[in-house]
């Protein structure tokens, strides 16, 4: 029999209804029942392609004696931490703070007012090691709170403090001098030998590399650019990276990026593809725009919903083994390819007998770049590769016929937001109209399916809108629909951009203290969260800045620029100390260092003349840049701007005093690249 669970829209919450848990899903219901029995709550948080929330749920909360267990004692409350990002937000800082450490599953010990007391993540079913089981932990947990009231309520009220985020304070000036500080820390942390920040295990950090590239851009330090390339190819050629349906996993276990742990997010995904792309708009080296197609490919067709959106994740599970889906031995690669192909293409992905994963299975990588290899082989290099396509498409064809991993149906905005953004700049660059097109369906999907009565929300499945969005859905989606005005000259998506940082200033906005996480109107909660740090989505705080320095931009208004630098400064010196945590701030940063450059394009967007002078603007990355055509309807940069003699023109301008017209390509090839990429000196307070 179903529990209350059957009623939620949440792949991740759907899929724990048939356990014998009475769950609650989070809610004024399941509060109420706490304390009209003046019973503790059990708040256990995941998300559906996490491995670990599948194997404590097989452990315990499908065992009929754990689960009564729960049910005797606790009110128990399941949260998917996607769709309730400020509850977990909350209770892991309470985890952490009591624990020293955090993860999912999350298992949290709260009174029946929701104050935490105790808490933890997995818990096995029974004591392993120095691990107390599951059975042990909530009898303690219930007793504590039966029989030592007076401390859990002291525990919980000192959590409460520790909860409650402090003010931002005005550190001082922006400068040049922190951006640099931040990338010195970034290239010393770099891998030398395998790319990526740190040991293992190793996260892509794609907001920390596109920071490095950016700052690149900005002065030639051949330093920044060495430390995002051995990254971005030893991630490429890595097992993290799909050899053969594109896209990136969650994470790599090991150093070398060898070993991933297999699930596969929207939003790791949405964020590596642009981080190619600027990649290859810096170097011109196909190998980066390969990566960004892939992605993006893999994303369309495996991610993309009827409806517009992109669904969630791709779970690292299927046939109840992590990875099976991925990893291929010896024998399999015989089973596809005749002998020759099928030695060939284990020499070159590097499966070997006994593998380097579970039951004798390899995960694909290209242990050597393909250069070197055509080299060994005495073969061409486009030869090499033409005949690595054809393995590679056999082998995809022959493990989709496998059983696939489940896949988190959930629209969420920010990570849609995410994506939409990254196909929008990639189609606009490449020239790839389906990229184009897919970005337009899906901000037409998430303007349509997730704005309810004035509101955007967080979360969208079978027909419903869910949770009311939160600071990272809202700028998530102002800073993708300003690229897709970029991308597609269409000025509606400029003036909703423009309404969001409206409702990010009136819903969101602390004068004193930057942005909450929360709108004013929001479910109270224990406390009212605001994050700073980056976590796999960049922190709304440094979104929010980007979006509306950018809008700054286009606009010339001041309450843009304001706003945003009362978030910046604040932050600055701590992402000049710790980058890797705040590297999206150090974009928000960067761009308010800038003398940014106002390119308006005038013309018929029908006109080859006008896709001439646009591709002139795209060729090149420069992140302090932003970019107007089309339609004048509402947008000020394409005010009182004209044809030149009815030929198609550009106008290149800063602080909205521009150059004189051009209609020539390499006329404007030129404005655009005198003086610099407009950044202030390496010290220059602002």
């Amino acid at each position: 029999m179903a529990n209350r669970l059957a009623l939620e829209t949440s792949p991740y919450l759907l899929q724990h209804q048939h356990n014998p848990v009475d769950w609650f899903a989070w809610g004024d219901e399941a509060f109420a029942e706490a304390r009209r029995l003046d019973k503790p709550i059990l708040l256990s948080v995941g998300y559906s392609a996490c491995h670990w929330c599948h194997v404590m749920e097989r452990e315990s909360f499908e065992d009929p004696a754990i689960a009564a267990l729960m049910n005797e004692l606790f009110v128990c409350i399941k949260v998917d931490r996607e769709e309730r990002p400020d509850v977990d937000s909350i209770y892991m800082q309470a985890v952490q703070a009591m624990t020293g450490q955090g993860g999912w599953p999350m298992t949290v010990f709260c009174t029946p007012r929701g104050v935490p007391y105790f808490g933890g993540t997995y818990f096995p079913p029974e004591d392993r090691m120095n691990t107390r089981g599951l059975p042990y932990v909530l009898r303690a947990a219930e007793q504590a709170y039966r029989e030592r009231r007076d401390a859990v309520d002291a525990t919980g009220e000192q959590l409460r403090a520790v909860l409650t985020p402090p003010r931002l304070r005005d550190e001082g000036e922006i400068a040049v001098a922190q951006l640099e500080e931040a990338c010195r820390h970034l290239v010393e942390q770099t891998d030398r030998r395998s790319g990526g920040f740190g040991r293992a295990p190793k996260f892509p950090h794609p907001a920390a590399l596109d920071l490095l590239l950016r700052r690149y851009h900005a002065t030639g330090d051949r330093a920044l650019w060495d430390a995002v390339e051995i990254t971005l190819d030893r991630m490429a050629r890595g097992g993290v990276y799909d050899q053969l349906g594109g896209g990136f996993h969650r994470y790599s276990v090991d150093g070398g990026w060898a070993v991933p742990h297999f699930e596969k997010m929207l939003y790791d995904n949405a964020q590596l593809a642009p981080v190619y792309l600027h990649a290859f708009q810096l170097s011109g080296e196909e190998r980066w725009r390969h990566v960004c197609v892939e992605t993006l490919d893999w994303a369309l067709r495996e991610m993309r919903l009827p409806e517009g959106g992109f669904a969630s994740a791709q779970d690292a599970d299927s046939e109840g083994e992590e990875g099976r889906f991925f990893v291929w031995t010896p024998e399999q690669l015989h089973d596809v390819l005749d002998e020759a192909d099928a030695n060939f293409a284990a020499r070159l992905f590097g499966v070997v007998p006994g593998g380097n994963f579970e039951h004798g299975a390899t995960v694909l990588s290209l242990p050597y770049p393909l250069e070197q290899v055509a080299e060994a082989l005495g073969l061409d290099a486009a030869a090499l590769r033409e005949r690595l396509d054809g393995i590679r498409h056999r082998l995809l064809q022959a493990r989709d016929r496998r059983v696939h991993p489940a896949r988190d149906g959930k629209v969420v905005t920010s990570w849609n937001a995410l994506m939409l953004r990254a196909l929008a700049e990639s189609g606009a660059v490449l020239e790839r109209d389906d990229y184009l097109d897919a970005a337009r369906h899906c901000a037409a999907f998430l303007l349509e399916h997730l704005v309810v009565d004035g509101v955007l929300h967080r979360t969208w499945k079978d027909g419903r809108a869910k949770v009311t969005g939160f600071l990272e859905d809202v700028a998530a989606l102002a800073d993708a629909l300003l690229t897709l005005y970029e991308a597609g000259g269409e000025a509606p998506f400029f003036r909703e951009a423009e309404h969001l940082c409206g409702e990010m200033l009136a819903r969101f906005h602390d004068p004193v203290s930057g942005f909450y996480d929360t709108a004013v109107d929001a479910e109270p909660l224990l406390v009212r969260p605001r994050t700073l740090d980056d976590n796999a989505v960049p922190a709304g705080q440094s979104m929010a800045a980007l979006a509306m320095l950018r809008l700054h931009v286009f606009t010339g208004e001041e309450r843009w620029h304001n706003a945003a630098l009362e978030v910046v400064r604040p932050l600055a010196p701590a992402m000049a100390r710790s980058p890797l945590g705040l590297a999206n701030l150090g974009w928000a940063l960067d761009l308010a260092l800038a003398d940014p450059r106002e390119v308006a394009i005038v013309g018929d967007p029908a006109d080859a003349a006008t896709h001439a002078l646009l591709r002139a603007v795209r060729e090149s990355f420069d992140p302090a840049r932003v970019l107007a055509w089309g339609a004048a309807d509402g947008v000020p940069l394409m005010q009182d701007r004209g044809t030149v003699d009815g030929r198609p023109a550009a106008y290149v301008c800063r602080h909205f005093t521009c150059e004189a017209p051009v209609t020539d390509v390499e006329a404007l090839r030129a404005q655009l690249s005198a003086g610099g990429p407009g950044l202030t000196g390496a010290s220059t307070p602002v």
